[in-house]
């Protein structure tokens, strides 16, 4: 039975307003999902611009401790309040952390151009002390730092980076067992102030460091154990 040409032109009418309202109908959820997208975005960037004021509000107004606040001249460590340590991984089990009992260092300081100053360490190798007496002659002996034949480890900056605001770098020659090799030491300056008994002008750092023990010929037993960290809290005091 075949449609009238009445009845074809009504179904294709029916269609047409159909594909139309659908049409108009997928316009409608495009522009509401634009919307909605902008909206979103729009409050994204105001949450964005919030947390930027914010942290921007709370930073502090101030720089760091400031080195330029001490005189230059000549400073040394004060033996009381002076620690050069280190720690390494002992296959995995625990990170055994041990220091030089003695140390000597001079620091130069050009307050008004910190990166003209300059910094020097001497440690006596035989001083180590890890807490154990055996082990202590053990890490002397010609295994790890020969003491006897190397009885110094050396630091001589070679570069600083200006501190004023309270971190900073330093760069030098780290020489053990002969081997001299560049590290960079990461800075932190504590405080400046003077002494509370002597009213000396002094200054406090803390400090950190990496390096492989192998590249210095302490190579006994390595890998294990090769990389090394160093802790350093030092405080300095003014030189007569």
């Amino acid at each position: 039975m075949k449609l009238s040409h009445l009845t074809t032109s009504i179904l294709a009418g029916g269609l047409l307003m159909g594909c139309a309202q659908a049409e108009n109908a997928a316009e409608t959820v495009a522009a509401k999902t634009s919307e909605a997208a902008q909206k979103t975005t729009d409050k994204m960037k105001e949450t964005v611009k919030d947390a930027a004021e914010t942290a921007k509000a709370m930073k502090p107004s101030a720089p760091g401790v400031d080195i330029s606040a001490a005189p230059s001249g000549t400073y040394t460590a004060e033996s009381t309040h002076a620690y050069i340590a280190f720690s390494y991984s002992h296959q995995g089990y625990s990170n055994p952390i041990l220091r030089w009992g003695k140390f000597d260092g001079t620091l130069e300081l050009d307050s008004e151009n910190p990166e003209n100053s300059t910094l020097d360490i001497s440690i006596p190798a035989a001083s180590i002390d890890s807490g154990v007496p055996a082990f202590d002659e053990h890490l002397i002996s010609a295994d790890f730092f020969d003491a006897e034949n190397h009885p110094t480890i050396t630091f001589k900056s070679t570069d600083m980076d200006q501190i004023v605001t309270g971190t900073g770098r330093v760069t030098g020659d780290l020489t053990i067992k002969g081997v001299t090799k560049p590290i960079t030491l990461d800075v932190k300056l504590n405080k400046v102030g003077k002494h509370f008994r002597s009213g000396k002008d002094m200054f406090g750092i803390s400090a950190t460091g990496n390096l492989k023990r192998s590249e210095h010929g302490v190579d006994k037993y390595a890998p294990m154990g090769d990389d090394v960290k160093l802790m350093i809290e030092v405080e300095f005091q003014k030189a007569d």
